[in-house]
C-alpha cells in the first residue's frame, strides 16, 4: 500500500478521499510530528503532502529512500527543494486554480472591509457608539492586480462585473487572452490604481517586488491587499508607508512568520488582518484533496500527473 505523509492541518474533513482512493495516511501537521514521522517511518513513505510555507526540504527527502512524488496543496510550492527533488526524479505537483475562487472572494472581501472600514464600524456599535465616517465607494475606482494567473483571473471578474471597477494588471508577460490593460512594472501598475492586489506567487522571483517606489506610486489615497505571500512585499517598506501616511490602508491574510504578526501591524487603525484563510472552504479544500488523490492515482498507475511543477 502507498504511504502517504501528510503535513497538511486544514483538511482533516477531507482525508477520507485519500483514503477512500486506497492511500495509507501518517499525520504529522507540527513540527515535532513531522521529524517524528519522517524519523520512524521514513522508509515506508512514498509521497509527502504539503503545502507552500511548509514546504518539503532537501534533507527531508534525502531521509525519505522510497519517495516519490510531492503534492502541494494551493499553487505556491516556494518552500519545495526542486533541486532535490530533479536530482532524484521525484515528481512535484501543485493545486494551482482549485482554491481560486475561495481566494478571490476573501481578496474582495478584505478589499470591502478595509476601504469601508468595516472592522472599526462594527467596533464602534459594539461600545455602544454611533461612529459615522464618510468612506469611499468601489464602483468605477481603478482595480490593480499584481500576478493574473487563476487567483488573479478570479478577482479581475468580481471586481470588473460586480463592482464596475476598471482592471490593469502586471505579469512577467502581458497576456493576449484577457480585456484587462498590462503594466509593464508593479510602480506602473501602482501609478494606475486605487487599490492593488497581490496575486503572484511566491518564491525568489517575487521577493519583496513591492517595496517603498511601489508603495509611494499607489499613494496616500491608495489601498493594498495581499491574498498571495507575506514574501512579495517588503513587511518594513510596507509599515513605514501605513504609519506615515503615505498609503491609505492595508489588509494582510499572509504574513513573513506565521503565525507571529508584527506588533506595528497590529497597532495601526488603517489596517485589516486575517490569519491565512483566504483558500479554506470546504468547496477548495474538497476540490483540493480530491485534486491531490486524482494526481496520486495517475501517478501510481503509470500516467501523467494532471498538475505537474517543472523543476
Amino acid at each position: 500500500m502507498t504511504t502517504v505523509l501528510v503535513l497538511v492541518e486544514t483538511i482533516n474533513d477531507y482525508l477520507p478521499i485519500l483514503e477512500n482512493s486506497g492511500f495509507n495516511l501518517i499525520l504529522a501537521p507540527s513540527p515535532a510530528e513531522r521529524a517524528k514521522a519522517i524519523e520512524t517511518h521514513g522508509a515506508q513513505i512514498n509521497a509527502v503532502l504539503t503545502r507552500g510555507p511548509l514546504g518539503f526540504y532537501a534533507d527531508e527527502i534525502a531521509a525519505l529512500p522510497h519517495l516519490e512524488i510531492i503534492c502541494v496543496i494551493g499553487a505556491g510550492y516556494e518552500h519545495v527543494d526542486l533541486e532535490a527533488t530533479g536530482a532524484r526524479n521525484i515528481t512535484v505537483t501543485n493545486g494551482a486554480g482549485v482554491n481560486a475562487p475561495s481566494v478571490a472572494d476573501h481578496a474582495l472581501a478584505l478589499l470591502l472591509s478595509l476601504v469601508r472600514d468595516i472592522p472599526r464600524a462594527d467596533a464602534s456599535v459594539r461600545r455602544g457608539e454611533w461612529r459615522k465616517v464618510m468612506r469611499p465607494s468601489l464602483a468605477g475606482k481603478r482595480l490593480g492586480i499584481l500576478g493574473l494567473g487563476a487567483v488573479g483571473m478570479a478577482i479581475a471578474k468580481r471586481a470588473a462585473l460586480g463592482f464596475d471597477m476598471s482592471v490593469s494588471y502586471h505579469n512577467r508577460q502581458p497576456r493576449s487572452d484577457v480585456p484587462y490593460a498590462y503594466c509593464a512594472s508593479p510602480v506602473e501598475l501602482a501609478s494606475a490604481s486605487d487599490f492593488f492586489i497581490v496575486a503572484t506567487p511566491g518564491g525568489a522571483e517575487t521577493l519583496q517586488l513591492v517595496d517603498k517606489h511601489v508603495l509611494d506610486a499607489l499613494g496616500p489615497h491608495g489601498f493594498i491587499v495581499n491574498i498571495a505571500r507575506a514574501s512579495v512585499i517588503s513587511t518594513a517598506d510596507l509599515i513605514d508607508a501605513l504609519e506615515h501616511d503615505r498609503i491609505a490602508g492595508a489588509a494582510l491574510d499572509v504574513f513573513d512568520n506565521e503565525p507571529q504578526v508584527p506588533d506595528a501591524l497590529k497597532a495601526l487603525s488603517n489596517v485589516v488582518l486575517t490569519p491565512h484563510v483566504a483558500g479554506l472552504s470546504p468547496e477548495a479544500s474538497q476540490g483540493t484533496v480530491q485534486l491531490v488523490a486524482d494526481n496520486l492515482l495517475a501517478y501510481f498507475s503509470g500516467q501523467p500527473v494532471l498538475t505537474p511543477v517543472r523543476s
